[in-house]
């Protein structure tokens, strides 16, 4: 069969053979137009894809890489100093202060022989003692709010107090604090310790930070918050802090500092934002009022960037857990996040970012003893004055606390 197609081949006649060279020829592009061809589709290409030519193949593209590299967990490395190492190990403590007790309280309750001591106590801390709500600060300790350890929790982040102008120490006052944000470091350092200097700028005054009463109702715990001066937001504890002690036995020369907007505003600390829940927040005024003490407003520039928290308006079921959790304890329980010990992107440790505690101008107030006589125009017109001061404190430091906002302070509900 071979030698019959090439016989065929070989016998072609002149004319078929040249058909044939015509159509091949007819139907080859030449060359130049080859070379046309494959320079417009390589500009065509280059023009239109966004790809690089090294991302063809095993190897991922510079930006895969790269968002690699951002969403992977920072460590941080072993070589980091003494100084930097106690800063973060003292934050952690007071973190966990809570559990660090009731650690301390269970261990001890599975012992028999500390049960005579432990019955007694929990008899007489849950019925009978009253140093929360008192106002005597008689288990106050000022050595323990003047060690040095809280030097070195504020220079964590670090943090700092600065005053509009010096308060009188004839006087009693309630600081109001904002934000609340989630933990108020801010207002532990600046009001429950002498690590910022509340002293040496407010001198003649004596300060009490108050937390809610169930605080202390915490076995072990309770104790060393009173040693810290801390007392009880209760209305019982304010006033008795506000009408007892000082120069003259009737509150002249005390504080307290109340986190105006409590745990409904902890939801709203958000990094580079301030968000205030104190539209209709006007006990204090009428507590103001009642005991003649005067308003001092209390702006911290870095409280909310501390850590960050699922958004609530974004998942309106947690939101609503989170505020049944608030009715029936008294607190809630943002879902929040920072960094850790050993790393920088997860875990409950604060970020490391400046805290800036500004206090602004005294707001005075004319004392009315009888509660049924405190008018709301006065009421409205302090809370007015309260709330441009706020504001003012805002305007001024701004531009040098918060560079990086992403919006300007709001007064909501």
């Amino acid at each position: 069969m071979s030698d019959s197609r090439m016989l065929a081949s070989s016998t072609s006649t002149p004319a078929v053979l040249e058909n044939r060279q015509n159509a091949a020829h007819q139907h080859t592009p030449a060359k130049g137009f080859l070379e046309r061809l494959r320079g417009q589709a390589g500009s065509q290409y280059e023009k239109n894809t966004s790809v690089h030519p090294s991302s063809i193949g095993p190897h991922p593209p510079r930006e895969q890489l790269k968002e690699r590299r951002e969403t992977s967990i920072r460590w941080a490395p072993l070589n980091i100093g003494l100084e930097r190492r106690l800063q973060t190990f003292v934050v952690l403590c007071h973190t966990l202060t809570i559990a660090i007790f009731l650690t301390v309280f269970f261990f001890t309750c599975a012992i028999p022989l500390f049960w005579p001591l432990l019955l007694p106590y929990l008899v007489y801390t849950s019925l009978f003692s009253t140093a929360a709500t008192s106002g005597s600060l008689s288990g106050r300790c000022n050595l323990l709010r003047s060690l040095g350890v809280w030097s070195i929790y504020a220079s964590y982040f670090p943090a700092q107090l600065h005053r509009s102008e010096p308060l009188l120490p004839t006087r009693k006052y309630i600081f109001g604090y904002h934000p609340h944000g989630i933990i108020s470091h801010g207002a532990f350092a600046a009001f429950a310790t002498e690590a910022l200097g509340f002293s040496r700028l407010f001198p003649g005054i004596t300060n009490t930070l108050l937390t809610l009463d169930s605080n202390f109702r915490i076995p072990l715990y309770r104790e060393y918050a009173l040693a810290m001066g801390i007392a009880s937001v209760s209305r019982d504890s304010c006033e008795n802090l506000l009408t007892n002690g000082g120069i003259d036995g009737e509150g002249m020369g005390r504080a307290i500092t109340i986190v105006i907007g409590g745990a409904r505003e902890s939801l709203d600390a958000l990094p580079n934002t301030l968000r205030l829940v104190l539209k209709r927040r006007k006990g204090f005024i009428k507590l103001a009022i009642h005991t003649g003490a005067d308003l001092v407003p209390v702006l911290a520039f870095g409280e909310n960037d501390l850590y960050e928290q699922v958004r609530s308006e974004n998942h309106p079921l947690i939101h609503k857990l989170q505020m049944l959790v608030k009715s029936i304890m008294g607190f809630t329980i943002p879902l929040f996040h920072a960094r850790g010990v050993f790393n920088y992107d997860v875990g409950l440790m604060p970020y490391r970012r400046p805290l800036n505690i500004v206090v602004g101008r005294p707001i005075r107030v004319i004392q009315q003893h009888d509660r049924g006589k405190i008018n709301d125009e006065y009421i409205n017109h302090l809370h007015t004055l309260y709330v441009q001061e706020l504001e003012r404190l805002w305007e001024e430091w701004k531009d040098v606390y918060a560079k990086d906002r992403t919006s300007e302070i709001e007064i909501v509900a």
